[in-house]
């Protein structure tokens, strides 16, 4: 239970301390409560965004101890501006003074034109007591003067960078259709590393997860550019915008911004320790260079310049307990700010923000960069491998669905000889964002109640992120595109029904979108399945969790009840999907029998006899029949009135 930074059961306690019994059983039962309530919010203070499948998991995982509940995922420092924003500009140790050629005048032209470098130095005044004005250069000698504290030695230094390019957000458009292919060019000194090869087509917020390694100087090579370009099949490539980072201050600053401290200690993972000394070799460097008394070891604590730090230094390995004060360490690091006279903040891992601009729009925004530098002393040991922050891969999956049946589907049409109601219904299905891979049933036609039999597969492959929970979709914006855009969609299935028409366009009869990370519980029968089970805030589920579902979901039509569908949903991995294939419709392999539909399901185009059969001959067989007889006799009638006036002439003229 925590509010902003206050731990509130450290608070009560200290409160409650004075006024606690001293009987043994009452102090066992405070105790059993207040660790039930940490125990229940350690547990629910964990990732919010995990499904409800694995909060059950994990939950049986508590029960079973295999886990900690108080379990957590490394996190780092999101910095929505440069680092340097944050920490001063580097410029605790040295001062950076800018100069310029000439006065300052409008003939002169601008600052941009008149620059000429930068100059790095500190400039201290100090006031001399009159016994020390003739004794001044001493001063100097013995060191009494704090000008020289902290400057480097006048040596160079060679380092290895590491340059993390996460992403880019809102860049300015470079091409006509306001898109823009970015990629990224570093340049340090004399080195230069173009990224040409791995731009990202008709992207503005194009997710690089690219990392960069060079050798520098410090400080001939101290200034690194950070470039993004559009790329171009003809001409040159277009400069979105840049930012540029001066490793030098950065290198040699208090605040340490060679490398963020991680919030944990860990060896290996997601989050090892990447930086070249071990968090106690840190501190007793810090220590070191500060001239602080420590740091001194101990079990459970280490003393600082008198400051004593308590903490957890015995943990269990391979069931052998070792003492480790790199835990503990990291933390005093992470305080480094409270030890008095030397303490500041120390530069945590993290991601900063940095603003792209461009000579040809002076100061204008261009768009933003979030990424990292990591510089490594080469002569310290090797920080090793560097981070994966490569963009997640897609997985491949399959959605197989089996539309079984339709019931209370509305009836839009109507016989032009018996006036009775029908619809020749079918079924349509699709992802949201591969409206390319659209299918369709077969038409039930001539539906009487709005009863459908289908017993038809739709098969969608999709790649999927199950980090982001979206849809990967690659595909070209038209039939000019060169490159396929990547595009990142919401899971949704679209099911439609609709009213199939000879001789003109269909009808629409209703729609269902089911979220395939959270939709409601089928109904298990036809008459269970309501227009409002979308939205009552019934059981919902998960199709990647549960991996299958089958029931009555209702379609509907500007919020009214259109129909109803019986489905089946199965979903499979890629991997799943070639050892165990399914066909598309009712082909093998695995078909599906054929739908049992009454005899008046048929086409009146494709089989009028079928047609006169069952919709006139059965409605109006006895006014047939009736016609019929009327129409013979009238034939008959009409032929005998016919002859007989010549027969009775032939008759009188033979006789």
């Amino acid at each position: 239970m925590k509010l902003g930074n206050i731990n509130w059961y450290a608070l009560v306690l200290e409160i409650i301390t004075p006024f606690l019994p001293t009987d043994p059983h009452t102090l066992l039962c405070i105790a059993a409560l207040l660790y039930h309530s940490l125990l229940s919010d350690g547990i629910e203070s964990l990732v919010s965004s995990q499904s409800d499948g694995d909060k059950k998991k994990r939950q049986q995982k508590v029960k079973g101890t295999s886990i900690s509940p108080h379990t957590k995922l490394a996190t780092l420092k999101l910095y929505n501006k440069e680092l340097e924003s944050e920490f001063g500009s580097f410029d605790d140790w040295v001062k950076t003074y800018e100069l310029f050629r000439g006065k300052a005048s409008e003939e002169e032209g601008s600052n941009e034109e008149r620059f000429v470098g930068k100059f790095k130095g500190r400039f201290c005044l100090y006031k001399l007591a009159e016994e020390e004005e003739e004794d001044w250069h001493e001063a100097i000698d013995a060191g009494s003067f704090r000008v020289n504290r902290g400057i480097p030695p006048n040596s160079s230094v060679q380092v290895l960078i590491r340059v993390y390019i996460v992403c880019a957000s809102n860049l300015h458009p470079a091409d006509p259709d306001g898109k823009a292919d970015p990629y990224i060019v570093l340049r340090l000194g004399k080195n230069e590393i173009k990224d040409r090869d791995n731009y990202i087509p008709k992207q503005l917020n194009p997710v690089f997860g690219r990392s960069f390694e060079m050798q520098a100087t410090l400080p001939q090579e101290s200034l690194l550019s950070v470039f993004i370009y559009d790329h171009d099949l003809v001409g040159g490539d277009d400069l979105i915008g840049e930012t540029r980072i001066d490793l030098e201050n950065r290198y040699y600053s208090k605040h340490r911004g060679t490398c963020g401290l991680p919030a944990e200690y860990s060896l290996e993972g997601y989050n090892a320790w990447r930086d070249c000394l071990k968090p106690s070799e840190l501190l007793a460097k810090m220590c070191r260079e500060s001239g602080l008394d420590g740091p001194h070891f101990s079990p459970g604590r280490i003393i600082v310049s008198e400051k004593v730090f308590t903490g957890k230094t015995l943990f269990m390995h391979e069931d052998e307990p070792v003492e480790s004060y790199e835990h503990l360490s990291l933390k005093i690091l992470h305080r480094w700010a409270e030890i008095p006279g030397v303490g500041c903040t120390l530069v945590p891992e993290h991601i900063e923000t940095r603003t792209l601009f461009n000579k040809a729009r002076p100061g204008m925004d261009q768009g933003q960069v979030q990424m990292w530098v990591d510089m490594f002393p080469m002569d310290l040991p090797h920080p090793g491998p560097p981070v994966d922050i490569s963009p997640r891969k897609p997985k491949g999956y399959e959605l197989r669905i089996i539309i079984w049946n339709t019931e209370d589907v509305i009836l839009e049409d109507s016989h032009f000889l018996t006036g009775q109601q029908f619809s020749d219904i079918y079924i349509k299905g699709w992802l949201k964002g591969l409206e390319d891979d659209r299918q369709e049933t077969d038409v039930h036609y001539n539906s009487l109640t709005g009863e459908g039999n289908f017993n038809w597969r739709f098969v969608f492959p999709f790649s999927y992120l199950p980090a982001e929970k979206v849809v990967v979709v690659r595909k070209r914006e038209s039939i000019f595109s060169l490159d396929k855009t990547e595009q990142k969609i919401p899971a949704i299935l679209i099911l439609q029904v609709w009213d199939f028409e000879t001789l003109s366009s269909d009808d629409f009869l209703g729609t269902l979108e089911l979220d395939l990370h959270g939709f409601t519980r089928g109904a298990k029968t036809a008459k269970l399945c309501k227009a409002d089970m979308l939205t009552d805030g019934t059981e919902r589920i998960s199709i990647f969790q549960q991996k299958r579902a089958r029931g009555w979901w209702p379609f509907t039509k500007s919020g009214e009840l259109t129909g109803k569908v019986e489905a089946e949903f199965h979903l499979v991995t890629a991997e799943e999907s070639e050892k165990n294939p399914v066909g598309r419709a009712r082909k093998e392999p695995e078909p599906l029998p054929k739908p049992n539909r009454p005899d008046t399901s048929f086409s009146w185009f494709v089989n009028p006899f079928k047609c006169f059969f069952h919709l006139v001959w059965r409605s109006y067989k006895k006014y047939i029949i009736i016609g019929i007889i009327l129409l013979i006799t009238a034939l008959f009638l009409a032929l005998l009135f016919y002859t007989l006036p010549g027969a009775i002439s032939n008759k009188i003229i033979s006789g």
